[in-house]
Order: C-alpha cells, then sequence, then structure tokens
C-alpha cells in the first residue's frame, strides 16, 4: 500500500465522520470513527492540508475540527 493511500482513507474516514456528526473534539473523532489517535491527527493534518477543515476555538486541548464551507 502506497502512503498516500493509507493516509488518504484515513484522512476520508475522518471526513465522511464530520460530514456526518459537525465539528468534533479530537477525542469525539477517535471514538465515532474508530481510528487511533495518531491515526485521527495524521488524517486531520492530511485534511488540514488539502484545506478541507478548520479549527473551532481557541485552546489546543478543547479544539473543535469541522469542514470548511
Amino acid at each position: 500500500m502506497q502512503i498516500e493511500e493509507y493516509f488518504g482513507k484515513k484522512a476520508g474516514i475522518v471526513w465522511e465522520v464530520l460530514h456526518e456528526h459537525g465539528p468534533l473534539r479530537i477525542v469525539d473523532l477517535k471514538r465515532k470513527s474508530g481510528l487511533e489517535e495518531a491515526e485521527v491527527y495524521a488524517a486531520l493534518g492530511w485534511l488540514g492540508r488539502e484545506g478541507k477543515i478548520e479549527i473551532i476555538g481557541e485552546k489546543p486541548l478543547l479544539f473543535k475540527f469541522k469542514l470548511k464551507g
């Protein structure tokens, strides 16, 4: 499996969860996606790099992530 395919699939899972549930914190993304915490962070990085998500909040531990638009 290519690295793009691996991380792209994780990003797709996180995108679907955010699409279905709206803004969520890391802990909620982990629970609803079934991904490990490191996979969630990697997926958010991928989606952020693609400009597909936004951060809500001022304190990193309380950040929520949502889809752009």
